[in-house]
């Protein structure tokens, strides 16, 4: 297994266009461990595309509970089962993971009994290991070291960028967060730093579209950080490659990659990669594949 970021959705927010980008989730393959960060609608569909086997589903990490990044969770889980998991997935996640899946299974009650009885599949419920986390390290095995920081992302107070630590290598995601400097002292000296990012100049468009106007941008202005703060932060950190992700907006049609490459250049000399769906960065050298990179 070569160790890899695969951007599964791209897309800040949980609305879906025509045409457009899947909301929040990223495939982790490090150390020979496969890890799921955050269950946006479509990251099913985004794992088998990326080649993972189903059956093997490992590790998944909830960042908060926002519907964008945690809509799928237990449909992703159920559809594993269904295709034949067998072992133990363990879910990571901020306190109320586990009232939601205890909810999920009680909502899916006849299809998982039907299924144990008619067709001889373990409960799924004995399947799942659920361990709520808070700052701090979250959990250290087999090589792999993972710690949590709070972030600033209001009204929602359990919210956590994650830092995965494997033979030498780390990654950090940001999680969805407004500007928070100490996100730069969490993140220092990392491969790679996925961190969420908006443009100022699709606002407006955005919550045309989206509609509950002055309310949305209030939200979007007080708990998301600008582009040019995310590369404050890379920079600030000495991290090697910063990767753009969730993406506010990411499906408008009047900005292209260059408008966020122009805004990431105010501040970031270094290593770039703007996501899209499907986007793999390789993390032996925290290089975009062929033909992914941007400058």
């Amino acid at each position: 297994m070569t160790d890899r970021l695969v951007l599964l959705g791209s897309k800040g927010g949980p609305a879906l266009r025509p045409g457009g980008p899947w909301p929040s989730s990223s495939l982790l393959e490090i150390g020979r461990r496969s890890i799921v960060v955050d269950c946006g609608l479509g990251v099913t569909r985004g794992l088998t595309d990326a080649g993972v086997s189903l059956k093997a589903l490992d590790l998944i990490f909830i960042t908060h509970l926002h519907s964008d990044h945690v809509l799928e969770l237990g449909p992703l889980i159920h559809t594993a089962w269904t295709a034949g998991l067998g072992t133990k997935v363990t879910v990571f996640g901020p306190p109320g993971i586990g009232y939601y899946w205890q909810r999920f299974c009680q909502a899916m009650e006849f299809d998982i009994e039907i299924r144990i009885a008619d067709e001889g599949r373990p409960d799924l419920r004995d399947l799942v290991s659920i361990v709520e986390f808070g700052e701090g390290q979250v959990a250290e095995e087999r090589g792999l070291k993972i710690s949590a920081l709070r972030v600033d992302h209001p009204p929602v107070t359990d919210c956590f960028a994650l830092r995965f630590e494997q033979a030498g290598q780390s990654i950090v995601f940001s999680s969805d967060t407004a500007f928070f400097p100490p996100l730069a002292d969490f993140a220092e000296g990392a491969d790679v730093l996925v961190h969420e990012a908006m443009l100022e100049e699709g606002i407006e468009r955005l919550v045309a579209k989206t509609g509950n106007g002055a309310r949305l941008r209030e939200h979007l202005l007080a708990s998301h950080s600008f582009a040019e703060e995310a590369s404050r932060i890379a920079s600030d950190a000495g991290v090697k490659r910063l990767v753009l992700n969730h993406l506010i907006p990411a499906d408008d049609p009047e900005i292209g990659e260059a408008d966020w490459i122009a805004a990431v250049r105010k501040t970031w000399a270094g290593d770039l990669t703007i996501a899209r769906d499907g986007l793999v960065v390789e993390l032996s050298s925290a290089k975009a594949a062929p033909g992914e990179e941007t400058a």
